[in-house]
């Protein structure tokens, strides 16, 4: 066995193809668009390069046949805010190998070590952590979209090296199907009527002003966190600018006390009930077939990207006026196809969100874990501390 880095159109195109070696025989699995995976390896296009460098590599055979691939990270902005400084690893893929996956994650430690790194956390993104984050261990069922599909041999690919687990990552789902509790929506209706609060969806023409509320409530409902790290808008404005074709104004909703931002609440169409039948490709065809599907209705799920509301109004009861305000969208005609609401992730280490989830009726559906390495084999893994 040996490892190959990617640095060329031939070795991208290796990159790519372990995947689908992976998951030849998974119907579970959607392929992620690959221009959307170069995109966070592009220094270009993904502003994590400012403070921050990758590289990663595909493993194979005597014979040359793909067994494995890992890309390896470090943000020093997030780095140096835990106790030793951390850099990451992800888009793992490996055959059931333990050898294969210990020369893997061999290469990636190895990388963070010269470059100054006493952890590696993983598998993890190279950017934020909405997307490509974590590995599932519990709820082997179609993912929503971002959200880390895996083999379940996996975890102990990783145990087995050495990974502990830092944090939990829990998804909730929502039969859309089935009415919310009595008393979630009495609370809701009570709250989304108060004068002192107003309640706006996202609106393309206003980008800007969104785009500052979203910062306001961002800073304010994580500023308090302990690797935490001011927004930079710029993030936002690529984010609308790349999801603009998925992206549903009437999902991305507003909260004000008088005028004041104060909550914020991201809901995003399951793409991958689309990607599932694209391969991962998007070219001439694949387009016209995405805003086919899309016209047909064919995304009956919804995943719950980020909510958050400022500490100050966190007994208020103001995310209930939210999805109070949601509900009255979402019983419009041209709502009504969704069935199913992806509520991710929740980490153990954020009981308020957790209760929020819970007592809209939602079950814990998947479980993903966030895993630490330490260099040091002396030191154990510390688990995230709670918030509040």
């Amino acid at each position: 066995m040996h490892l190959v880095e990617v640095k060329d159109k031939a070795t991208r195109q290796l990159f790519h193809k372990v995947p689908y070696l992976i998951y030849q025989n998974d119907k579970n699995w959607a392929a992620p668009l690959q221009g959307m995976v170069e995109d966070i390896f592009d220094p270009k296009k993904n502003k994590t390069f400012r403070n921050g460098k990758a590289i990663r590599w595909v493993l194979v055979d005597e014979q040359g046949n793909l067994l494995g691939r890992i890309a390896a990270f470090i943000n020093y902005n997030l780095s140096k805010t835990y106790e030793q400084p951390t850099g990451g690893c992800g888009f793992f893929e490996c055959i059931d190998s333990q050898e294969a996956a210990n020369l893997l994650f061999d290469t990636a430690s190895n990388w963070n070590k010269e470059n100054g790194m006493e952890a590696m956390d993983g598998p993890i993104n190279f950017g934020e952590n909405y997307v490509n984050w974590g590995l599932l261990v519990d709820g082997f069922l179609p993912q929503g979209y971002g959200m880390p599909y895996n083999p379940k041999y996996y975890e102990k690919l990783f145990r087995t090296y050495g990974f502990e687990v830092y944090f939990e990552q829990y998804s909730f789902h929502l039969d859309y199907t089935v009415p919310f509790p009595e008393r979630f929506w009495k609370i809701a209706a009570w709250v989304a009527q108060k004068p002192q609060y107003q309640f706006r969806h996202f609106d393309f023409s206003q980008t800007g002003k969104f785009v500052k509320d979203f910062c306001a409530v961002y800073d304010a409902a994580w500023s308090f966190h302990e690797h935490y790290k001011p927004l930079d808008p710029d993030d936002i404005y690529d984010f609308i600018k790349e999801s603009k074709a998925i992206l549903d104004p009437e999902m991305i909703w507003f909260a004000y006390h008088d005028e004041k931002p104060i909550a914020l609440f991201v809901m995003v169409p399951d793409i991958n009930q689309i990607l599932i039948r694209l391969n991962g490709k998007l070219n001439l065809p694949g387009i016209l077939k995405f805003f086919y599907l899309k016209y047909k209705k064919t995304m009956t799920r919804a995943r719950i990207l980020i909510m958050g509301v400022d500490p100050k109004y966190q007994r208020s009861g103001i995310e209930s006026g939210i999805f109070w305000h949601q509900e009255q969208i979402m019983k419009k005609k041209t709502h009504r196809h969704y069935t199913e609401i992806e509520l991710s992730w929740a980490g153990d280490f954020n009981p308020k969100i957790i209760a929020i989830y819970e007592a809209t009726g939602a079950k814990r559906a998947k479980t993903h874990y966030t895993m630490r390495y330490m260099f040091d084999r002396k030191k154990k893994v510390s688990r995230a501390p709670l918030i509040g």
